[in-house]
């Protein structure tokens, strides 16, 4: 009976997991990923509603440039041309411009505290960003 009992609950917890795995994490809308960071940030550095709205328009610039950004790389990426050397070398130098230039917009939106807490997440980040891309390339190769 108690081989039984144990059995069954194998089975009810086994087909508890099955459940989860099937179903997929639904994709965030760029409109939603925005709204959820704003949250984030909100609550993280206790942000105001003057730098909240600062904030969201902000975010809404870069989601606007990364999806540009995005259909332009799809689209070189469908052609089959792939890049120079001194192509991705500008389009780096791009990049971190955009950066730096977030970076600025926010050191004007946030005051020392906030942005010294900030870039400290932004550092956080990409440090688990870095650690995600290790483990995925350990895992494929």
């Amino acid at each position: 009976m108690k081989k039984l009992f144990i059995v069954a609950l194998f089975f009810i917890g086994a087909a508890g997991f099955a459940q989860d795995g099937s179903q997929k994490r639904q994709r965030l809308t760029p409109e939603q990923r925005n709204e959820k960071q704003l949250q984030k940030l909100t609550v993280d550095l206790s942000l105001d509603t003057n730098q909240q709205t600062q904030v969201k328009q902000l975010l809404a610039e870069r989601s606007a440039k990364a999806e540009k950004f995005k259909e332009a790389r799809q689209a070189k990426k469908d052609s089959d041309v792939k890049p120079t050397m001194a192509e991705k070398q500008a389009l780096r130098k791009e990049l971190m411009a955009g950066k730096d230039a977030n970076d600025a917009k926010m050191k004007e939106i946030l005051n020392a505290d906030q942005y010294k807490k900030w870039k400290t997440m932004q550092d956080e980040n990409k440090e688990r960003m870095r650690e995600r891309v290790k483990e995925y390339r350990e895992e494929n190769n």
